[in-house]
This record gives C-alpha cells, structure tokens and sequence, in this order.
C-alpha cells in the first residue's frame, strides 16, 4: 500500500493543478493531467483518469450558449473526422510498447506548448473550411488514439475560422466533450478502461473541481496572459522531458 501512496497524492495534485489551469483560462486540463501523470504511470493509465474529470468540466460549456445545433452542423465533418482518425490510432496508446506513445505525448505537448507561445494565428476561409474541416479531424482523432492528447491540430482551426467569443468556448465544450468520449471508447476496446478505472476517474473529479474553483477566484486577481505564457512554457519543458526520455 506505501508504494501507491506517492502515486495518489501526485494525481491529487495533477488535477488539482489541471483544475486550477482550466478555471484561470478555461481550457488545459487534459494536457496538464497527462504531462503531469505521465512522469509516473503510462499514457494510457493516464488518459483512463482523464474520462470523468474532462466530462464534467466540458459538458457544461458544449451546452452553455444558445448556438449548439448550429455548431454541432458546422462541426459535424470535423467530428466525423475525429472518430474516423480514432479509428486509425487505436491500439497505439494502450499497446505493448508503452514508449512510443509516451514519445508521441511528448512531441504533442511541444508543439501545444509552441502554438500557446507564438502569436501565429490562422484565419481559414468557409470555402477552405469545407474540405479542411475533416482532415483536421482525422489528424485529430489519430493523435487522440495515440496519445490521448485532443487539442492538436483541433484548437488551432476552430480558433481560426471566425467564430465569435462565446461560440468558439461552446465550440471548444462541443469538440473535447465528444472527443472525450470517443478517447473512452479507444481505451475500452484496449483494455485500458473499465468499471474500476472510470471510479476513480470519478474520484479525481473531486480535486479537478476543487482546483477550478480556484481557479476562478484567482483569474480576476492575476494576469492571463503571463499565466498562459508560464502554463505553455511549462508544457514545453514536460514534453521535451518526456520526448527526450523516451526517444533515447
């Protein structure tokens, strides 16, 4: 039993510490919980974590807002994309060689941890959105299967096809909701998830909402932008970390 004690309390802290990045600046949970959890368990333990406290989190921002069916059209080929690349990725995260998903994390985490710091930001036409749109998902989709990391390249093309504040945060709710859904099904089909894992992935929703609360209350006494700046930069060391340890 002392041997798994360690182990609770840095998952404890990872979602408290994801729950805290997510109530600052609304997003990064996954990534945070995964870049944290996988120094100490697999990707794919890590990821079965993920399921509840990502659920709980999003569920209320795809449904918060009067614009859903319309978003659900307009995203539909992007998410039907996301289960076809599901698809294509699975059994890499929850397969034998635990490195080489461990390695696509780390090199998923540096280019998140890139795009959070540059200023690059993309405008993609309706017209280019339409045969965009579900190799964006498929991309998605296969990083997902193989690294339980969602965002890339999907945060980049739904930030940049025009919608408005309070759509793109719906838009967002919508995709890693499904997302988490789908990632579920690819490490159920693994073998990486079932009914005792998805307790304790309700038991860690309990620090996740905890660290968002706080994180709320601190988001009007800090600035964003340099927290965001600090949350990137530190994503970039974790995956590099993490890259570097399991490619050499």
């Amino acid at each position: 039993m002392g041997d798994y004690v360690p182990i609770i309390g840095i998952v404890i802290a990872a979602y408290l510490l994801a729950g805290f990045v997510k109530g600052v600046i609304g997003m990064g949970l996954p990534a945070v919980a995964l870049a944290v959890l996988a120094m100490v368990i697999t990707p794919a333990q890590a990821a079965a974590l993920l399921i509840a406290p990502s659920l709980v989190t999003n569920v209320w921002q795809m449904l918060a807002g009067p614009h859903f069916l319309a978003l659900v059209r307009r995203l539909a080929t992007m998410l039907i994309g996301v289960c076809a690349g599901a698809w294509l990725g699975a059994g890499i995260l929850t397969g034998p060689n635990v490195r080489v998903a461990a390695l696509g994390l780390g090199l998923s985490l540096v280019v998140f941890g890139l795009f959070g710091l540059s200023n690059i930001r993309f405008v993609i036409s309706r017209r280019t959105e339409i045969w965009l749109a579900p190799i964006i998902g498929v991309a998605t989709g296969t990083i997902m299967a193989a690294t339980g990391i969602f965002v890339i390249p999907a945060l980049p093309y739904l930030q940049a096809i025009g919608l408005e504040k309070d759509d793109l945060v719906q838009a967002l709710g919508l995709h890693f909701t499904f997302a988490t859904f789908l990632l579920a099904a690819v490490l159920y089909q693994g073998g990486a998830f079932d009914v005792s894992v998805a307790a304790t992935s309700m038991l860690v929703v309990i620090p996740a909402l905890i660290g968002m609360i706080i994180g709320q209350w601190v988001r009007g006494r800090v600035s964003v932008v340099v927290f965001r700046a600090c949350l990137f930069i530190g994503l970039l060391l974790l995956g590099v970390q993490l890259t570097i340890r399991n490619l050499f």
